[in-house]
C-alpha cells in the first residue's frame, strides 16, 4: 500500500462510537484549567506534558485526578469545544461520547441538567463551525458501585431524548458483576435509551457473555476477548451485537502486546460487526487518523474495508433516523 493510498485512508470521514468525554481532554487543556484554579496535579503528567500512568488501575486514578479540575458547566462547555475540535481535525463527522453524572453534578438530576445544557450548547456550536455531530451516552462507573449507578441511570432517564441517546457502564471491569447493575439498565431501557457496556477488555470472554445476558445490551465496549470463546463469537454474529473496538487503547494498556496480535481482523473475518474508536485518545497517544493508518499498515485494510467499518458504525449509532441519514449521506453510503 503506497503513501498516497494511506493518506487517503487517514482522511476518510469517520464515525466514532466509543469516546470518553473527560478522557479525550488534551493534557494542555487540563493543565491550563488546573493552573487557573490553582489545583496541584503533580503526578498526573510526564515531563513531556503527556498523561502519566503505569497500568489500567493507575490510569483510572489519573483519569479521575485530571477530571477533578472540571468543576462547572462552563468547564465542560470548554472541554466539549476542545474535544470536538480535535475530533473534527481527524475527519470525525459523528461521535458518541460517554458522559457520567458522577463527574457532572455528583449524580444530582438538577445539577446534571445544567451540565448537559452547557455541553449541548458547545456541541451545537461545534456542529455549526466544524460539521461534527455529537450525541451523548450516560455511563455509570462500575467501581463506584450499583447504588451510585442508580443515580446515573435516573439522570439518564430524566434527560433521555434526541441528544442523550444511550446508557452504559465503564470503569474497572473486575469490580462486581454486570447483573449487579441490572436495575439501572432496566431503568434506562424503559426510558427509551439504547444500551452498551464495557466488557471483554479485562474480564475475559465471560464478561462479554454476562453483559449480553444480564444487561441485554446491543453494543459492547471493547469486547475483544470474545475471540477466546468461538461459541460466543457466533452468538455475537447471530444477534448482530456490535463491538466498539479501540485497538490503540488495547495495545497501549498491554491488553495485547502489539497491533499484529490484536484480534480485530479475526473478529471481522468471522462476521462480527466491529467498529473503530480511540477510547481516551490523548492518554493512549492516538487519534482516529492514527488508528486508521495503523490498521491499514497492520492488516492491509483498504478504503473498502474502512467504508464497511464506518457503515457498520453509522447503522449501530444510537441517534435518531434523521441524524443517521445525514451521517450516511456524508459517508456517501445510503
Amino acid at each position: 500500500m503506497d503513501e498516497e493510498q494511506l493518506d487517503r485512508i487517514t482522511r476518510l470521514p469517520k464515525v466514532e462510537l466509543h469516546l470518553h468525554h473527560e478522557g479525550a481532554a488534551p493534557p494542555a487543556f487540563i493543565k491550563g484549567l488546573a493552573k487557573e484554579k490553582s489545583i496541584n496535579l503533580s503526578g498526573v503528567f510526564k515531563p513531556d506534558g503527556s498523561y502519566a500512568f503505569r497500568d489500567f488501575v493507575h490510569f483510572l486514578s489519573v483519569y479521575e485526578a485530571a477530571t477533578s479540575v472540571l468543576m462547572t458547566p462552563e468547564d465542560y462547555a470548554r472541554l466539549t469545544k476542545a474535544v470536538l475540535e480535535e475530533s473534527a481535525a481527524n475527519d470525525v463527522i459523528y461521535s458518541e461520547t460517554f458522559l457520567s453524572p458522577d463527574f457532572c453534578g455528583g449524580g444530582d438530576v438538577g445539577a446534571w441538567r445544567e451540565y448537559l445544557h452547557a455541553i449541548r450548547e458547545a456541541a451545537d456550536e461545534a456542529e455549526r463551525d466544524h460539521g461534527i455531530i455529537l450525541r451523548g451516552i450516560i455511563t455509570c462507573i462500575r467501581h463506584f458501585g450499583p447504588e451510585t449507578a442508580k443515580a446515573s441511570a435516573l439522570c439518564a432517564a430524566e434527560t433521555a431524548g434526541d441528544w442523550i441517546v444511550g446508557f452504559g457502564i465503564a470503569g474497572d471491569e473486575m469490580k462486581g458483576k454486570p447483573k449487579d447493575f441490572a436495575y439501572s439498565f432496566d431503568l434506562a431501557r424503559e426510558a427509551g435509551l439504547r444500551l452498551t457496556a464495557h466488557a471483554g477488555e479485562w474480564g475475559g470472554a465471560g464478561s462479554v457473555r454476562d453483559a449480553v445476558e444480564d444487561l441485554k445490551v446491543e453494543r459492547i465496549g471493547h469486547g475483544v476477548h470474545a475471540i477466546n470463546d468461538l461459541a460466543l463469537v457466533d452468538r455475537l454474529v447471530e444477534n448482530a451485537i456490535v463491538l466498539e473496538v479501540c485497538p490503540g487503547s488495547n495495545v497501549n494498556l498491554n491488553v495485547y502486546p502489539n497491533l499484529a496480535a490484536h484480534p480485530i481482523e479475526k473478529l471481522r473475518q468471522r462476521g462480527v460487526k466491529v467498529t473503530v474508536s480511540t477510547d481516551d485518545p490523548p492518554f493512549f497517544h492516538t487519534t482516529m487518523r492514527d488508528e486508521y493508518l495503523n490498521l491499514a499498515r497492520s492488516f492491509g485494510w483498504d478504503e473498502t474495508v474502512f467504508a464497511e467499518i464506518n457503515d457498520t458504525a453509522a447503522h449501530a449509532a444510537f441517534c435518531d433516523e434523521d441524524t443517521r441519514k445525514r451521517v450516511l449521506k456524508r459517508l456517501e453510503r445510503t
